[in-house]
């Protein structure tokens, strides 16, 4: 149990830190309370709407991701390594991707909720 309660210690202040310091982590959450909304209007049903909403999580668990690769990256070295560049550019790569799933998610949502053909 003490396990636990670390982890949930560990997690709460990386939270914390990073809704206070991380920019795109900061527009993500926002993205988050307005996308919970909408998608309850946009879907069509329960597992549309966790879809919706999952694919903005993902989007936010990947940032997280990157922001861990990039605060690494940098605590080894801030000079210029080829390495740190590809880590840094696969994490980038990684949020990228995260966000063309996400908008293809919601397109499809939107295209589904206009023309009334499901998907």
């Amino acid at each position: 149990m003490e396990r636990l309660i670390k982890a949930w210690q560990n997690s709460v202040r990386a939270f914390r830190r990073l809704s206070t310091s991380e920019k795109a982590f900061q527009q993500e959450l926002v993205l988050l309370a307005a996308a919970i909304p909408v998608a309850w209007f946009l879907s069509t049903s329960w597992r549309g709407y966790w879809l919706l909403v999952g694919s903005i999580l993902l989007l936010i668990m990947v940032e997280v991701l990157n922001t861990g690769i990039e605060a690494a990256c940098d605590a080894v070295s801030r000079e210029f390594h080829i390495d740190i560049q590809l880590a840094k550019d696969c994490g980038s790569l990684a949020v990228l991707i995260s966000i063309l799933i996400a908008l293809i998610v919601w397109g499809l949502a939107v295209v589904e909720t206009i023309s009334g053909i499901p998907f």
